[in-house]
């Protein structure tokens, strides 16, 4: 049977109310015309936009933020990267192991140290493989390894030696500064190559990296890199409360000097005080659970430092840093 409209009305107006008692109990009254409730900032259901920074720069060049492009390029990029939460909680904390590896390689290598930045928009940190075929920290593709001296086969691949591919992207950036003039043209190479870059320079009559249309992962590189800079840098202005203690702490080793075959890696790691495993886990390039060095070539292995792997010994004793031997 139908209920009267005056019933229907009555019982519209109790719904309402209690919806909006409900609403003013779990966030709080402020009063009608105020500002929004306020939401404890790690909360994951408090979603919101950012505030830029009034000015910014990457490797010392000037992000152009009084452009509207400009702008919206880098708030998309903040934005993607604020509410992708595991994958950039995950960058936050190895960014602390790995960072201290790679900033001394740039500094050494006279790179502005925003460049330890592109990592994480090439591999979040991790010895990724993308569907071309790039490989590691710094995605190398196979043919660029090799041009720069990388030993690049079935045994031994050094894309995924960070310390190694980390100085191969030095020399890369390095010959393109000195090409472009610009560091942001530089780490636009990076990601495109100089042979794209230079055909959009030469299509667009233009040398600066905000002013060219770019394919749109090139074109979202520099600012996905410099979103990652700002988060990393002040990951609590961005939602993300990481305490110091749950960051990755860096992996302490001594290296063994090796010039001649290793025929079983499971036995070369116990007869140094380790496991197949953790060998494997410092020391990626090695392919193979074996080793047969090049004619006249030597290798440095990195040995765990001893009770790496137990919590309360880091804990009491700070981060283990390399155990030089």
């Amino acid at each position: 049977m139908d209920l009267p409209r005056k019933n229907i009305a009555i019982i519209a107006t109790i719904v309402m109310t209690l919806s909006l008692l409900l609403f003013t109990t779990l966030n709080g009254f402020k009063g009608f015309g105020s500002t929004a409730p306020e939401v404890p900032g790690d909360s994951l259901f408090f979603n919101k936009p950012f505030r830029l920074p009034d000015e910014l720069s990457f490797a010392g060049e000037r992000v152009p933020l009084e452009n509207f492009d400009t702008r919206e390029s880098l708030e998309r990029e903040i934005i993607v990267s604020a509410y992708r939460h595991s994958s950039t909680i995950l960058i936050i904390k190895r960014a602390a192991r790995y960072l201290p590896v790679i900033e001394p390689i740039l500094k050494k290598n006279g790179i502005p140290d925003d460049f330890k930045f592109l990592v994480a928009a090439e591999s979040e940190y991790s010895n990724m493989i993308s569907p071309a075929g790039a490989t590691g920290f710094w995605q190398i593709m196979q043919a660029t390894g090799r041009e720069y001296g990388l030993e690049i086969n079935s045994v031994v691949d050094e894309r995924y030696h960070l310390e190694k591919s980390t100085q191969l992207a030095c020399d890369f950036l390095r010959k393109s500064y000195d090409k472009y003039g610009s560091w942001t043209m530089a780490a636009a190479s990076y990601n495109c190559g100089r042979s794209g870059l230079d055909t959009q320079v030469s299509i667009q009559k233009k040398n600066n990296y905000y002013d060219l249309l770019l394919n749109e992962e090139t074109a979202r590189y520099i600012f996905r890199v410099v979103a990652y800079k700002l988060i990393i840098n002040d990951p609590r202005e961005y939602g993300f409360c990481i305490e110091e203690n749950e960051l990755y702490p860096e992996l302490g080793y001594h290296e063994v000097k090796v010039d001649s075959e290793v025929t079983d890696f499971s036995d070369f790691a116990a007869m140094h005080g380790t496991n197949y495993k953790l060998l494997k886990l410092y020391n990626p390039w090695l392919r193979r659970p074996y080793l047969t060095p090049r004619q006249g070539k030597s290798y440095l292995i990195k040995i765990p430092a001893a009770g790496l792997r137990n919590p309360e010994s880091i804990k009491s004793s700070g981060r283990i840093y390399q155990d030089s031997q």
